[in-house]
């Protein structure tokens, strides 16, 4: 009998209030079942706050922190995953991490370097794929409730 296959499912966000501004990330991380489709379990889900960035370096950070979590929990040699399916509502930056457009910005490029080691060290495919907004509600809310922990009320 054949292992089942997964597939790790990583909505990603990040978000900067002023740009740049305060910032924070969200991230989720799902284990799929790689026939059925079903979501078997979640393996992680934070946010945290990053200091002052932009909007770009926040999504960036969010994906960098979600790669350093799946190394840290090590789900790739405990379970049979087929492949990692990241889901952002950042066109831009699932294009640049397609290879498809160029990442100029200095601080992204560094971003970019070390999400790419991440990538070639996961050994499984990787696809970063483009959702609308409402389809990543869950990693948007712990990015604005990391931001409206740290932040100090407005009367």
């Amino acid at each position: 009998m054949n292992a089942q296959r997964m597939i790790l499912d990583v909505y990603t966000d990040g978000g900067a209030r002023g740009n740049p501004g305060p910032a924070a990330i969200g991230v989720l991380l799902l284990l799929r079942d790689g026939k059925e489709g079903r979501i078997r379990s979640t393996l992680a889900e934070f946010g945290r706050v990053i200091g002052n960035a932009t909007n770009n370096v926040a999504e960036y950070s969010a994906v960098l922190a979600a790669y350093e979590r799946i190394e840290a929990e090590k789900p790739l040699s405990d379970r049979a995953i087929e492949r990692i399916a990241w889901h952002m509502d950042s066109l831009l930056v699932v294009q640049q991490l397609n290879g498809l457009f160029k990442v100029k910005h200095p601080t992204l490029r560094i971003l970019l370097f070390r999400i790419k080691i991440f990538e070639q060290g996961a050994g499984v495919p990787v696809h970063y794929i483009h959702i609308p907004r409402m389809q990543n509600a869950r990693a948007d809310r712990l990015v604005n409730k990391a931001l409206d922990s740290a932040l100090p009320e407005t009367a």
